[in-house]
């Protein structure tokens, strides 16, 4: 029997843990030197759009577009970069 006013679910014992947890990832394998090598000719399109753009920009006059997109062409060489070297 259940105490008034307490519901029954309050006075069951939780769940105990499952034993048989997921097992944790292991390393991952590199990815293919193709992928690789076509994930850095797409930064490097993009890279040369967010260059134009700045170079583009910095002539204007607008001083906030061209370094945002520096900022840009910047963080996907090293995205790029990273792809390429680390695998």
């Amino acid at each position: 029997m259940s105490s008034p006013g307490v519901p029954d679910d309050a006075l069951r014992e939780p769940d105990p843990a499952p034993d048989d947890q997921p097992p944790m990832p292991g390393p991952r394998a590199p990815r293919p030197m193709v992928e690789r090598i076509g994930l850095a000719i797409i930064a490097a399109v993009v890279i040369a759009v967010f260059g134009a753009l700045a170079a583009a920009s910095f002539v204007s006059g607008d001083l906030f577009l061209a370094l945002m997109a520096g900022v840009g062409a910047l963080m996907t060489a090293w995205a790029g970069g990273r792809t390429l070297l680390r695998g």
